[in-house]
């Protein structure tokens, strides 16, 4: 009964109060409610979208809007903003700018709000800086003018894609515009100058931030740590890192992280070493991180000893994995080829309900293949490929290689699709080398159409010498093909090949219509039959029909007097 007395801003206030409250299950609800029972207006699904923040998945958030059936309301600006947000939120925003083209057509007029939401969801999407600059473009298009939050979004674009050109480029905008660019705008700057360690301009920055009265906070004091790693200048960095400590700032392992990896990556090994230690005597908060880094690290200088060590120590201090440290130890295991602790890695992933990722597919087909596990190989491959990680190519071609070897003639050749129909380039030569394990091992069709589709990347002798084997026994309704596919190619087609299929024809008279077929298009291309070849048609004449055989015996031979003059003359 209350429910019928309450109106639809009653119940909008309902909703905030418990999205205030954080009970996701409470406003969940409430909304399904007012949806039963038309209580709703715009602001109810505005409002529904922001206040269950990543309760929402982007799979409910988009069946909700879709349920919207008032066209005005399914275009209002707010709530298609609120929709936007929550797809960029939830890592979609490739379905974010897809879902905003629809709107657009449905009739949305987009806002500056609009525009920056999928602005910040283009930092973490491919090309996103160009998909960037046509929004950006389309913004000015619309009369609209880019507001402080647009312009911090198009600088993390930048940076996010090594763009630091531009992204000095707008932040110069931005302040001749008279906008007084903020801690955000500027650590956005500084992450840009990161990309190739640009520390004097990064100091400047800093200046310009200390002059305009910005409170320099743990992200602008770890991006500039960043910069000097990134640059190479190790002991200002070190000395950083005592500052972000004596701010506090320095917590977590991050900081010390930036430090190590980019002493590794400079070859300073110990040094890097001696900061993992110094962060592990001051107890600093670690999620694994730092551990994968020195694993990885002792992996590549071959030092596996002192891998497994670290791997160990971490299994024994911790009960938490993710994909990264996981990572690390599995290849530490790999490397030193203990197949047992490998297999607990494994299991750690499954119990810990981690999916693999490109790299720990990549380190077990290889780990695998090094043991001459190859099937074992195949399957992981199988298994990457159906989680939708492309394979590399050169770990693809050797796999190929050595299932060839064992006579895993099939599975040689699904790895071959695998690559091919990648979105990947592929070697010419890897077209030849799974042709030549196709015909070893009698897989006929699938060598012919290779053959079919990459003949110009094939030799002479390799497309010869599948020709040769389809004739003796591959499909015989697929000879004339074949032979078509051949000569598309640029093969001329020898008398010893003709002889060949029409040997595979003669003992099969139901077959008839394909030899005909044969002898027709042998004739329209010009190709003459030897005399041996035509003694045995004849002397099998009576199988196919006396009649049919001389005509097209008689075409033949009005062809091969057409030859005949060309031939003499040539001479």
């Amino acid at each position: 009964m209350l429910g019928e007395t309450l109106k639809v801003q009653d119940m909008n206030v309902i909703l905030r109060y418990f999205g205030k409250l954080s009970r996701r299950q409470e406003l969940s609800q409430v909304f399904d409610w007012m949806q039963q029972n038309q209580k709703i207006n715009v602001a109810s699904y505005s409002s529904y979208v922001k206040l269950m923040g990543n309760s929402l998945s982007s799979v409910e958030a988009l069946e909700m809007y879709k349920s919207i059936k008032d066209r005005s309301t399914k275009i209002n600006v707010s709530v298609c903003n609120a929709l936007l947000s929550c797809l960029v939120k939830n890592g979609k925003s490739e379905s974010s700018l897809k879902l905003f083209t629809q709107m657009k057509r449905d009739g949305l007029v987009p806002d500056v709000v609009t525009y920056s939401t999928l602005l910040a969801g283009c930092a973490k999407v491919k090309d996103g800086y160009c998909k960037a600059l046509e929004l950006v473009q389309e913004l000015m298009s619309n009369g609209l003018l880019m507001d402080s939050v647009t312009y911090g979004s198009l600088l993390s674009v930048c940076a996010s894609h090594k763009e630091c050109n531009e992204a000095e480029k707008y932040f110069q905008k931005m302040k001749a515009e008279g906008q007084s660019p903020n801690v955000y705008h500027c650590s956005s700057l500084l992450n840009a100058y990161s990309v190739d360690g640009n520390y004097e301009k990064a100091e400047a920055l800093i200046e310009e931030m200390r002059s305009a009265g910005l409170v320099l906070n743990k992200v602008v004091y770890t991006t500039l740590l960043k910069v000097y790693v990134k640059g190479g200048l190790f002991e200002k960095s070190k000395e950083l890192l005592k500052e972000l400590e004596a701010f506090g700032y320095a917590k977590d392992e991050m900081p010390f992280c930036l430090l190590m990896d980019g002493l590794v990556k400079s070859g300073h090994l110990l040094e890097a070493k001696s900061v993992f230690d110094e962060m592990m005597g001051k107890h600093v908060k670690t999620d694994g991180y730092s551990y994968s880094i020195m694993i990885s690290a002792f992996c590549r200088s071959g030092l596996l000893e002192d891998a497994k060590k670290l791997a160990s120590e971490f299994e024994e201090k911790y009960d938490k994995y993710d994909v990264v440290i996981l990572n690390a130890m599995l290849s530490a295991y790999c490397r030193a080829g203990e197949i047992e602790n490998v297999m607990s890695m494994m299991k750690k992933m499954d119990d810990s309900a981690i999916s693999p990722d490109w790299n720990t597919f990549n380190i077990l087909i290889r780990y695998f293949c090094k043991e001459k596990l190859y099937l074992l190989a195949y399957r992981t491959m199988e298994d990457m490929h159906r989680k939708g990680h492309q394979p590399e190519e050169g770990l693809c071609s050797s796999l190929i290689y050595h299932l060839g070897k064992t006579d895993a003639h099939s599975e040689a050749f699904s790895v071959y699709n695998m690559l091919r129909y990648s979105k990947r380039t592929i070697s010419k030569s890897l077209h030849e080398k799974i042709l030549h394990i196709l015909i070893a091992g009698r897989l006929l069709k699938d060598a012919y159409v290779v053959v079919k589709d990459n003949a110009g990347f094939i030799s002479r002798p390799a497309i010869k010498r599948f020709a040769v084997n389809f004739m003796r026994s591959g499909n015989v309704n697929l000879i004339n093909d074949v032979m078509k596919a051949m000569h598309s190619s640029g093969h001329k087609i020898d008398q010893e090949l003709f002889n060949m299929a029409i040997s595979r024809y003669v003992p099969k008279p139901e077959k008839k219509e394909l030899l005909l077929q044969l002898l027709e298009w042998m004739s329209g291309q010009g190709y003459v039959i030897d005399s041996s070849t035509r003694n045995l048609i004849l002397k099998n004449s009576h199988l196919f029909g006396h009649q049919l055989i001389a005509e097209s015996l008689s075409k033949q031979l009005v062809v091969s007097k057409k030859v005949k003059p060309r031939k003499e003359n040539a001479r």
